[in-house]
């Protein structure tokens, strides 16, 4: 005779896989701080862009292409063309001067001193832009620093105007956008293997050819990105040129800080912002395309 077991036993219900979250829904919530900063922007330019076909009073009712007819003016075109004319030289002396710094970052072998580099590199984003422009006036004024250590070397009888000319508005330019020019050509050497270096030097290339034949080449594409970076940068550049270069120097930006605060033409000033914003994405675009170009026929070359 069988026993009938004292417990039943309970159907056990099936476990349900739970569904994680997709790839694609994961990778939109990771980019949608950026998506809603970047849709932000967005409104804003599509705001001036608005503004600039309006006519001064009525700015959002009124239709009027005067402001950009008004930017044919000699005096408009010359601060464009100023403007880009300083935003190129300053990029290209900013890479210049960034070229052996982000070498010598690329190959120091010690974390420590990487760091110390790279702080030193930065340090002019963790200060004040207003307060790094007063300090150029401290320096190139005509009782400056810079004067004084030249006619104390003999080498000047008074003192030379630094200020409120191109080439001071030049300086804080260059020294501003530094950073932005070193950061992307130091990893882009960084990427650059050692091994091509070795196989260029056991083939009897000096140091120098090494670096003008094998690194710089292969490094383009970075150095080609920070110009870009220095050049938009410093195309939009307010402060610096306010300063140290006054009304002497009118870059776009200075033009359209006075359409609005004394004369609160808000048209003209959105037209003038437009045409740099565009001006400059062209460039950036351009600029764009080479690098892409370049970087395809180095991956195809490897």
């Amino acid at each position: 005779m069988e026993h009938q077991p004292l417990t039943h036993p309970q159907s056990v219900a099936p476990i349900r896989a739970t569904r994680g979250i997709s790839p694609t829904r994961r990778a939109w919530l990771f980019l949608s701080p950026s998506m809603l900063f970047l849709g932000v922007l967005i409104a804003a330019s599509l705001l001036v862009l608005r503004m600039s076909v309006g006519t001064k009073g009525a700015e959002w009712s009124g239709f009027s292409l005067a402001s950009y007819g008004q930017l044919l003016e000699p005096y408009y075109l010359k601060s464009l063309l100023l403007t880009l004319r300083l935003a190129l030289i300053s990029a290209v002396i900013a890479v210049l001067l960034a070229i052996p710094v982000a070498y010598t970052m690329s190959r120091l072998a010690s974390p420590l001193l990487r760091r110390v580099f790279l702080a030193a590199v930065l340090l002019p984003l963790l200060v004040n832009l207003l307060l790094q422009s007063y300090g150029w006036l401290v320096i190139l004024g005509p009782a400056g620093m810079l004067n004084q250590a030249l006619m104390g070397l003999g080498l000047i009888k008074r003192p030379i105007m630094l200020l409120y000319n191109q080439n001071g508005v030049l300086m804080g330019l260059v020294q501003t956008a530094f950073p932005l020019a070193v950061l992307p050509i130091a990893s882009a050497m960084r990427g650059v293997a050692r091994s091509y270096e070795e196989a260029a030097a056991t083939l009897g290339a000096s140091r120098f050819q090494v670096f003008r034949q094998v690194v710089l080449p292969m490094s383009l594409p970075g150095i080609i990105t920070g110009a870009t970076l220095v050049f938009a940068y410093n195309a939009s550049s307010f402060v610096v040129p306010l300063l140290l270069g006054g009304r002497r120097v009118p870059m776009l930006a200075v033009m359209v800080h006075d359409q609005i605060a004394p004369l609160m033409n808000w048209p003209a000033a959105s037209a003038a912002g437009v045409v740099l914003i565009v001006t400059t994405l062209m460039i950036m675009t351009l600029s764009e395309y080479f690098t892409g170009r370049r970087r395809r026929m180095l991956e195809a070359s490897q």
